[in-house]
């Protein structure tokens, strides 16, 4: 059997290793996504203007909210796959991939199809400056021009990571990244026989790039034969599954809130930091741009903590799933720390990239950093044992403890201690919430019963389709067939270990 048309175990080897491998991947795609992100705005913003600029950012925040509001039933869908690939059973793991791929593109028809006609609303309601209406507008609509891609994308990204696979959607994430940076300025400017688009022309590279970097690794999967490629023959598993489905938005939903509720915390301490200026403010958004690095790592090991231990759940080895969640904690208190480590030692020179040298604000970053910048340590810990318990199904208790965290303790302490301490009431109020949302979440991890939730409860899984009525191997609609491939699925579970 072609490599390639396995999944990758996560239930057997060194733990270390295979959590470093897996992580690094992920880690290294939000590290290109964010470096994209950085350079589109660099040809906006110092060729176009502020005006454009600020449609773009517009415009984007629309589109972050949309990614983000699917994040959850994608993670799901990374918990249901890889809690089938761990189990052995991957009839079920392609009837979760057929279910998923149907529900995320019907979505995102939906969603393209009404945010086109609703964009200019949209961006009214945003309060988008008038002089930056126009350029938004046109921009946002080939967004939502491009849901269906971004959404395939991000789905595809998340089936094979459940898989135990996240070199391949790095890979094309990276494509697609190159892709973009590199055809941004052609579009913008018109050169060559490219037309000049202004701002809707950064649209558009995202758009190519995403569809490009799609149709790549949906021939790469077809011509490998992944074992979760779904051909022509195997259109019935595209049929909605009601069990999967329910399963999908009752477990994906509370996991998409929790960035709701990070989003609606960070809107509330954003809006309590402008009110002490423009220099606090500026210092505070600089601080920001390099957090956002800061928690990359911790991001990336809970990721990869939630699908490792998914499939070791599905295996029925707890004694790796609990090994999972503290070899995790260590790499978090390693890779953030070493980022955590610079920002505080180059204090100065790091702010720096982002303020004026001689800003009034880059002394305020300076000061707020060394108070708020370690809390990232105690998030990070937070984020892989909240994804450790996640990988069962237990997706509420996380929501809550998050919840309490930034709206129980974070927002009142930095409200309602600033009459005693001014702005460093805010700025304490990270470690402070931080750390206690560590303790709750650790507190559940000890004693909560996380290990007795389900994604799919038993009895809904009996009614679903046996090995016999669906595909245990995916159909070669380029090659001839495997006879390696079509021994079945027990065979191909029990092969399906190294790469």
């Amino acid at each position: 059997m072609s490599k390639a048309s396995q999944a990758r175990s996560l239930t057997e080897g060194p733990i270390g290793r295979s959590l470093l491998l897996f992580s690094l991947p992920i880690l290294a795609g939000n590290m290109a996504q964010s470096l994209n992100g950085s350079v589109n705005a660099i040809w906006v913003g110092k060729f176009l203007g502020e005006a454009a600029l600020t449609a773009t950012a517009n415009a984007n925040n629309i589109m972050f909210f949309l990614i983000g509001s699917v994040f959850g039933i994608g993670m799901a869908a990374t918990i249901l796959i890889g809690q089938s690939i761990g189990a052995k059973d991957l009839p079920q793991a392609r009837r979760v991939m057929g279910t998923s791929a149907t529900f995320f593109i019907g979505l995102s028809v939906v969603i393209a199809v009404a945010g086109w006609f609703l964009s200019h609303r949209l961006l009214l309601a945003m309060g988008t400056p008038a002089e930056s209406l126009p350029m938004a507008d046109a921009y946002l609509k080939v967004i939502f021009l491009g849901m269906p891609l971004i959404y395939a994308f991000a789905f595809l990204t998340a089936a094979l990571r459940g898989a135990g696979d996240a070199r391949t959607p790095f890979r094309f994430l990276l494509l697609s990244v190159l892709l973009d940076i590199g055809i941004n300025p052609l579009l913008i400017f018109g050169l060559g026989p490219f037309p000049e688009l202004g701002v809707a022309g950064a649209a558009w590279a995202t758009f190519f790039a995403q569809g490009l970097a799609l149709a790549a690794m949906l021939l790469y999967l077809r011509n490998k034969r992944h074992m979760l490629w779904l051909g022509r023959k195997d259109a019935a598993l595209l049929k909605i599954d009601p069990v999967i489905l329910k399963a999908l938005v009752i477990k994906g939903v509370p996991m998409g809130l929790q960035m709701v509720v990070i989003s609606l915390a960070m809107i509330m301490m954003i809006s309590m930091v402008n009110a002490y200026g423009v220099a606090t403010a500026s210092a505070y958004g600089a601080a920001l741009q390099l957090w956002t690095y800061v928690q990359m790592p911790a991001m990336a090991i809970g990721a990869a903590c939630s699908s490792m231990a998914a499939q070791n759940v599905g295996a029925g080895r707890w004694d790796r799933v609990h090994a999972t969640a503290r070899t995790g904690v260590l790499f978090n208190f390693l890779l953030t720390g070493a980022l955590i480590a610079p920002i505080i030692l180059l204090d100065r020179s790091t702010l720096a990239l982002f303020l004026p040298g001689d800003s009034p604000a880059l002394e305020i970053g300076r000061h707020l950093n060394h108070i708020s910048v370690w809390s990232f340590l105690f998030f990070g810990v937070t984020f892989v044992v909240s994804g450790v318990v996640r990988s069962t199904g237990a997706v509420v208790p996380p929501l809550l403890i998050l919840a309490v965290a930034m709206w129980g303790i974070r927002v009142p302490f930095a409200k309602l201690l600033q009459p005693e301490f001014g702005v460093d009431a805010i700025w304490w109020s990270f470690p402070v919430s931080a750390f206690c949302s560590m303790l709750m979440v650790m507190a559940y991890y000890r004693w909560g019963n996380w290990r007795k939730a389900k994604m799919l409860d038993r009895h809904a899984t009996d009614t679903l389709a046996t090995p016999a009525e669906v595909p245990s191997t995916p159909p070669s609609p380029v090659a001839d067939a495997n006879p390696e491939v079509e021994a079945g699925v027990d065979e191909v579970a029990e092969s399906a270990v190294r790469r």
